[in-house]
């Protein structure tokens, strides 16, 4: 039983690190063409976009990680997950199937590559919109009757998972913002600075609204958070956020150009570990366990080698190609 216990912990923080890996990376990738109508001359157009050409593509392999993770690890939450969730994950996969083929298709048609921005910016609008809403209706709940899901089709859609889906927009679109800053120049770095103080008050305005909603969704949320001992181990989490902003406002003043994206990266995850607090150990919240979603020890000992193996892989040829690909991009170059 320990052995069990331990290998469902483990595999729930590789998912955990492969969807808050795919958050971060895919987040500023999906945040700058939420951005894009801001941007509408196509000289700037073509910088954002070779900004992240050389990484977009391989982002997308930590959402493959987590998403196939979850099915192998813990087959039960994912098959209670995905009937509730299946118009979200739909709209998502829409949204990224039209920015990849945007992506592509924009350079080379130049006739009608309005149209195919058009289609990059509401791509990632919509795969950035669903994934909050996914989120929320998460946290919120799903209702299961003995090891299935027994909601309606609509039951994601409420006030709270459209907060979420929202709160989520933003802070791609902070994530975009400070990344253009991180790799652009000039009038652009300066357009992107000015649109990062708006972000990050629209940002920090969404986390706290998310943070107040939480708790009341369910007893067990404000009991983790407001009860003691708890309080001594949450309390540093908003601490650490305030702590965060007020270096962000000093970078964004001082326009230091490294700074402002990793620590929008570190409002990242206080965020994310401030969600691990509120659902561990549920998987489902209140509703299913880790380890009452965990399959069989021999299945999860045996998937372990390999990612063991894969995920050391997927971190250093990722690490090489943002390396190879560091510094600031100009216009003209591909």
């Amino acid at each position: 039983m320990s052995a069990a216990i331990d290998l469902a912990t483990i595999w729930a923080f590789i998912i955990a690190f492969a969807v808050f890996v795919y958050v971060v990376m895919d987040g500023f990738d999906l945040g700058i063409g939420i951005l894009f109508p801001l941007f509408p001359t196509k000289a700037d157009r073509d910088v954002i976009m070779n900004s992240v050409a050389p990484v977009w593509d391989g982002n997308e392999t930590w959402l493959v990680l987590g998403g196939g993770g979850m099915m192998a690890a813990f087959p039960l939450a994912y098959a209670v997950l995905m009937p509730a969730l299946y118009t979200p994950m739909i709209a998502m996969l829409i949204g990224l199937i039209f920015r990849g083929v945007a992506f592509e298709f924009r350079w080379r048609t130049q006739g009608t590559s309005n149209r195919w921005d058009l289609a990059f910016a509401g791509g990632s609008w919509l795969a950035a919109l669903a994934q909050g809403i996914a989120l929320g209706a998460i946290l919120q709940g799903v209702h299961v009757e003995g090891r299935h899901y027994a909601g309606g089709w609509w039951d994601w859609l409420t006030p709270f998972s459209i907060l979420t889906g929202v709160s989520l927009v933003i802070g791609y679109a902070f994530l975009g913002a400070a990344w253009l800053v991180l790799k652009t120049e000039g009038p652009l770095r300066d357009k992107a600075y000015h649109l990062c103080w708006y972000l990050l008050f629209a940002m920090l305005a969404a986390i706290g609204t998310v943070s107040i909603a939480t708790p009341f969704l369910h007893i067990q949320y404000a009991q983790r958070w407001f009860t003691w001992p708890n309080v001594i181990l949450t309390a540093p989490v908003p601490i650490a956020v305030a702590v965060a902003t007020v270096l962000l406002l000093r970078a964004l003043a001082n326009k230091q150009d490294s700074q402002p994206f990793y620590l929008a990266l570190a409002l990242f995850a206080l965020s994310y570990a401030g969600l691990g607090i509120s659902m561990y150990p549920y998987i489902v919240p209140q509703s299913i366990t880790i380890w009452q979603a965990a399959s069989p020890e021999n299945s999860q000992l045996f998937m372990l080698v390999g990612v063991a193996i894969l995920i050391p892989l997927i971190l250093g040829y990722t690490a090489w190609a943002y390396w190879v690909f560091r510094g600031k991009v100009r216009g003209g170059y591909h």
